[in-house]
């Protein structure tokens, strides 16, 4: 990717390919890119994981948004030695499986222990790729545009948390809208109910 060329004064030159060096530096910020949407996204879901597991208690509610604090320590702490010894390209893939798996399991939770138990295995990829990604891009850049790449991860960040609030948003219209068209629907059926009873009550009257 980077060599070095001596030309006839003994000065070395570097040369690279800069399309490449962006490409990998953009995908290395997808680390990022999830970091802030797993971390926000949490709270657009909250209305969604309360009804489903029935959480009546408030120490309940704030355990499920913010346990993932606890996977995110952890894995900030074990990122450096772990880089050191298998990598930091490795280990920005074990994060992505991480954010793969634990998505999907947070999905299919049937239980709030479980689902517990899921966030704070996401935090850890959220520790890993907080502290990989802007590490592996500043190895890979050349020193002329490294500041300018390493600022793409901060970039993604912004972006991800961007992204899972306006996802939030658009599901919290449609849970609206849905509880305002049942609550209508029950109305309807309510008032059909009593429209009838009254009906079988003042029937007889008339004959």
């Amino acid at each position: 990717m980077i060599t070095a060329t001596q030309t006839e004064t003994s000065t070395l030159k570097a040369e690279y390919n800069l399309g490449y060096v962006w490409l990998i530096s953009i995908v290395a910020a997808m680390g990022g890119l999830l970091f802030g949407w797993d971390w926000v996204v949490i709270g657009g879901a909250k209305p969604f994981f309360q009804r489903y597991f029935q959480l009546t208690s408030e120490a309940q509610i704030g355990w499920a948004n913010s346990c993932a604090l606890i996977g995110c320590l952890a894995g900030a702490l074990a990122a450096g030695a772990l880089s050191d010894k298998f990598g930091r390209r490795r280990l920005l893939i074990v994060a992505a499986l991480l954010f793969a798996v634990t998505s999907i399991g947070n999905a299919l939770a049937h239980n709030f222990t479980i689902f517990i138990a899921w966030r704070i295995l996401g935090g850890v990829a959220i520790g890993l790729a907080s502290n990989l990604s802007p590490m592996y891009i500043a190895e890979v850049a050349p020193a002329q545009i490294r500041g300018k790449l390493v600022a793409i991860n901060q970039l993604t960040i912004v972006i991800g948390i961007l992204a899972s609030k306006a996802g939030a948003g658009c599901s919290a219209s449609r849970l609206r809208l849905h509880c305002c068209f049942s609550s209508a629907c029950c109305s309807c059926r309510k008032a059909r109910v009593g429209s009838r009873r009254t009906e079988s009550l003042t029937a007889p009257a008339l004959f």
